[in-house]
């Protein structure tokens, strides 16, 4: 068994932020897969298959610790078994970069998983640096068009890195 969560915030006014990347990758993996995450399971929204789980923690990004804990318990799964889909302001806007593991760099949600959690292999989606913007205004800044096109690229591959991750 595996799991993939994506990290965000579970609000409809973040639905189309850039530090909603994570839930964004994911719903992108289960729409394709025909799948629908429409089950509270650990404090996430969550479908499950017979060789994966999807995840969505509403815990609120900081927090995701949490939930992540209570999926690998309830779902009996090492760390090893856990990818953790995030987006990264350190990679350049629609680079992914697969590790197995790492330091949570300026990530609060995954500073708090390797905290509750340990490390997990994890999927960063860059979204770049803003240039003239405090860092917390612009991951809670909507995705602009011109990004949303550079990113639907990004997604695609992170979708096959999934597929990877859940057949190894």
């Amino acid at each position: 068994m595996k799991i993939i969560v994506g990290l965000g915030n579970p609000d409809g006014i973040y639905a189309k932020t850039y530090h909603n990347i994570g839930y964004m990758v994911v719903d992108k993996f289960a729409k394709l897969n025909k799948l629908e995450i429409n089950k509270n399971k650990c404090r996430a929204k969550i479908v499950k298959t017979p060789d994966f789980v999807l995840a969505k923690p509403i815990t609120y990004m900081n927090l995701s610790g949490d939930s992540v804990l209570e999926l690998k318990k309830y779902f009996k799964v090492s760390n090893d078994d856990i990818l953790i889909v995030v987006d990264d302001i350190d990679l350049p806007k629609g680079t992914i970069r697969y590790r197995e593991k790492g330091s949570a760099g300026t990530h609060n949600g995954m500073r708090d998983i390797i905290a509750k959690v340990g490390e997990t292999p994890r999927l960063r989606i860059g979204i770049g640096k803003p240039d003239n913007m405090n860092l917390a205004d612009y991951v809670l800044s909507n995705v602009d068009a011109m990004s949303k096109e550079i990113l639907d690229k990004a997604f695609m591959e992170a979708v096959d890195k999934i597929s990877e991750f859940i057949s190894k």
